[in-house]
């Protein structure tokens, strides 16, 4: 049987962090960096099915849309929720 999916986070000012530097989200969007500075901050997990591919070469052009500030308004603007 497979095992859940884990994703790790190091960034503790993020909404979606937890203890272990674990991600809390329940979806995240991982975007090409060059994507991630056009994109408003609404387009997120929900949205990827309707996003076009955005090919990278090395992890170093790569960003996380599901990113939202500890304790910020923009908590449920992306529409991904936080697993319990």
């Amino acid at each position: 049987m497979p095992q859940a999916q884990q994703i790790m986070c190091s960034v503790n000012n993020c909404h979606y962090w937890g203890k272990g530097n674990r991600c809390e989200a329940q979806q995240i969007f991982v975007v090409s960096d060059k994507f991630a500075d056009t994109a408003t901050d609404h387009i997120d997990a929900p949205q990827a099915s309707m996003t076009q591919a955005t090919p990278v070469n090395n992890c170093m052009e790569t960003a996380c849309k599901t990113f939202v500030p500890k304790g910020s308004y923009m908590a449920s603007a992306d529409g991904v929720t936080k697993q319990q």
